[in-house]
């Protein structure tokens, strides 16, 4: 049985490889896992995003949770984020999130929080894998009055709403922002805190329909929020994924304004306000050389991991940092939750501008994005992590480096999520390293492909 955890929890397609028997037996063993050293009865917190599947996987799981003696509590659309918030503010012991974040509506996924709001370490989800392979007569099957009881409460979003509002002191009444909430688990609870907080946000993409979540919107496709800034003259767009765990911005001008960059805005303000602990901001290997170029000249460290949240948190946890995230717009902020927020990264953000009185623009220009290619090759998951194996790929990848000299850089990895290999080049001549990265992608997928 291959490994069921990805990088980020349990993902495929709904109702094909992320089918009710899975949602069902991870509810029976994560419940069991992160619930056994208990003393009372557990009560776990159940959420997702606005996928058609959800509702659907969401009660196999919390049937699998209250088959083994645990409580659940379903709490409906609320992004990830809420959930581990909610989590330790109503002092659950574990959360669960059914989501797949920025994939499509075919897809969905469940991840697990512990009662602190974290998510698991791979040591945790080696142990749930390891419970679901047992015979499931070794788990306990209470009766009567022991098994488990499901409560429903939709005041939760609120919750969520009053913390996020409640974390900085901001007065957002002179900013014009438009929201692209990507028909997701956003499309109430950003307007909601935006509005608590004097703007008047021109909101797109907020209606969603069980299958339009990430289709054409949000952080993957902002083509339309970067047309609709300069249309209305608002003086930034910011733009969530499906699950709102992460959050991207557009200046005025209509450009993208990427996570490296918002940790760099972020980054700088905290560091200058004595709030950047450590002067330190930890980031992936995928995040832009220009990145990594600005820490050096403004005196920040930045650290790099693995690429995943899970490994910046990890290392942030270790070592004391608040600041951290990717590329990608998966940026956590430490202080104020456990997890990458879109929300939380957006009024940090906002904090910025107004405090600063600069345009978006000016800030982003902290550093200079060097250009980047992502080409996806597509190979099985079975395969996609000994694409270095293959002789012939590991050639290119070593003559490709060795023209670049230092002035730019390879990085291949696998998807977490996906049976993908992505390719990521960077340096100084766009066209060069877009033909470059396609060309490795087809040398990928011949040599290893499906």
């Amino acid at each position: 049985m291959a490994r069921i955890f990805g990088t980020d929890g349990v993902r495929g397609v709904a109702n094909k490889e992320l089918t009710v028997e899975l949602a069902m037996n991870l509810g029976k063993a994560g419940a069991y896992v992160l619930t056994k050293e208990k003393a009372h009865k557990p009560t776990i917190l159940v959420g997702g995003d606005t996928r058609i599947s959800g509702e659907m996987l969401a009660n196999a799981l919390m049937a699998g949770i209250c088959s083994v003696g645990a409580d659940a509590v379903y709490v409906g659309v609320v992004p990830t984020p809420a959930i581990a918030y909610l989590t330790r503010h109503y002092g659950y012991d574990a959360g669960v999130v059914i989501s797949a974040s920025h994939n499509p509506s075919e897809y969905n996924g469940i991840k697990f929080f512990n009662g602190d709001g974290y998510k698991l370490s791979d040591l945790l989800e080696d142990e749930i894998e390891e419970v679901m392979r047992m015979n499931s007569a070794e788990l306990p099957m209470p009766v009567g009055g022991e098994v488990g009881h499901i409560t429903y409460r939709y005041d939760a979003k609120d919750d969520y709403v009053r913390f996020a509002g409640s974390l900085i002191d901001l007065d957002l009444s002179g900013l014009k922002i438009v929201v692209d909430t990507a028909e997701g688990a956003s499309y109430y609870t950003a307007p909601k805190t935006l509005e608590s907080l004097g703007a008047k946000p021109v909101v797109i993409h907020n209606h969603p329909d069980g299958v339009n979540i990430n289709h054409a919107c949000g952080s993957t496709h902002m083509e339309e929020l970067k047309k609709r800034v300069v249309e209305e003259g608002a003086d930034l767009g910011i733009a969530f994924d499906g699950d709102a765990d992460r959050m991207l911005a557009v200046d005025e001008n209509g450009n993208m304004v990427d996570g490296d960059q918002i940790m760099a805005i972020c980054g700088l303000y905290m560091r200058n306000q004595g709030r950047l602990k450590k002067d330190t901001v930890v980031a992936t290997v995928m995040s832009n050389l220009g990145f990594f170029r600005m820490g050096e000249k403004e005196g920040i460290n930045i650290v790099r991991t693995k690429v995943g949240d899970r490994y910046v948190l990890e290392y942030m946890l270790a070592n004391g940092c608040n600041l951290g995230g990717e590329q990608s717009g998966h940026v956590i902020f430490l202080d104020e939750n456990t997890t990458g927020d879109g929300l939380i990264s957006a009024l940090h953000l906002l904090e910025v501008i107004v405090k600063s009185g600069k345009k978006l623009s000016e800030l982003a220009s902290v550093m200079r994005v060097l250009p980047q290619a992502l080409v996806n090759a597509r190979v099985s998951n079975i395969k996609k992590e000994y694409y270095m194996d293959n002789k012939v790929v590991a050639d290119a990848v070593a003559e490709l480096e060795a023209r670049f000299a230092g002035a730019g850089r390879v990085l291949i990895r696998p998807s977490g999520t996906e049976p993908l290999v992505r390719v990521m080049i960077e340096g100084d001549d766009q066209k060069f390293i877009e033909e470059e990265a396609k060309k490795l992608a087809e040398i990928i997928e011949k040599n290893i492909g499906e």
